[in-house]
């Protein structure tokens, strides 16, 4: 605004009803012009050349998000949760975020501990042990093949601090069972699966991600995928890039790669580098509201 402020008083524009001040407050288009100069300049050219052009969208069968209290539904009888607070939340959610396509159910990481793995104690390990399960019980829906079975682990896998930080704001948002003072068991979303940024690198799409939004976790995605199975059915699809996971090959502490979706005649998860664009791949990503 200082900027804007600042030109405007360096045209000294003169003054009075008919004057050049006057003439420039009463004709259209600059918030036009604004908006393209903010959406020219508003990201980084940082990784730049890691985008190709998109060569798939999302299949014909998939027809977006279902409608919300059916997924929360779905979800709490998968993994024998309490939709109560999810559903008392999805009477009055907020606008959806700028970039989203819909809104998501999904299950959250301490809910699946508490219910499923009480005795696990360590953040990272409720993690792993929740995305054990979702794989378990997409293998138990369809055909599904885990490329990283015996990995999913601390040393292997973790979520980015970033998609960490705003999912931590998603649950403070959504309240949870005020007689235990534990927080919600399902979260509400707003996500895109991958078309935002499909043909991007996954550091590339985490480098133009806006100020509200961060990269879906494989959780997130696996859980989205045994609700929604339309999205993965072909070969000829974009596939979904899990951004806000981080994985490491060796195990070693280099975490230089990102989990993936894929359809290849059953459902897949696999992972690759995350400096390699794919026209058939694109980040996953949610958006907190504002």
């Amino acid at each position: 605004m200082s900027v804007v402020e600042a030109s405007y008083n360096k045209a000294c524009l003169t003054d009075g009803a008919d004057g050049e001040a006057q003439r420039v407050n009463d004709t259209p288009g600059l918030a036009d012009h604004i908006a393209v100069w903010l959406e020219k300049h508003r990201t980084t050219n940082k990784y730049k050349d890691e985008e190709v052009r998109a060569a798939y969208g999302y299949p014909k069968e998939y027809k977006g998000p279902k409608p919300i209290e059916q997924q929360i539904k779905a979800i709490a009888e998968i993994y024998g949760l309490d939709p109560a607070s999810a559903l008392e939340y999805a009477k009055k959610l907020p606008v959806l975020p700028e970039g989203a396509e819909g809104w998501f159910a999904i299950p959250s990481v301490d809910a699946l501990a508490q219910k499923h793995f009480p005795e696990v104690i360590d953040p990272a390990e409720k993690y792993c042990r929740a995305l054990q399960l979702v794989h378990q019980k997409i293998a138990e829906s369809r055909s599904f093949y885990n490329y990283r079975d015996g990995q999913i682990d601390t040393a292997h896998i973790k979520v980015s601090a970033r998609t960490l930080e705003k999912m931590n704001q998603i649950a403070a948002q959504q309240k949870g069972d005020p007689s235990t003072g534990s927080g919600p068991s399902i979260l509400i979303i707003a996500a895109q699966l991958g078309k935002r940024h499909g043909g991007r690198s996954v550091r590339r799409a985490r480098e133009v991600f806006t100020a509200n939004e961060y990269g879906l976790t494989s959780v997130a995605g696996s859980s989205i995928v045994l609700v929604h199975p339309e999205r993965l059915v072909r070969w000829e699809e974009l596939d979904m890039d899990m951004a806000g996971d981080e994985f490491s090959d060796g195990g070693g502490g280099s975490f230089g790669r990102a989990p993936y979706f894929l359809f290849d005649g059953k459902a897949g998860f696999d992972t690759e580098g995350v400096s390699y664009p794919f026209d058939n791949c694109g980040s996953a990503s949610g958006f907190v509201s504002q």
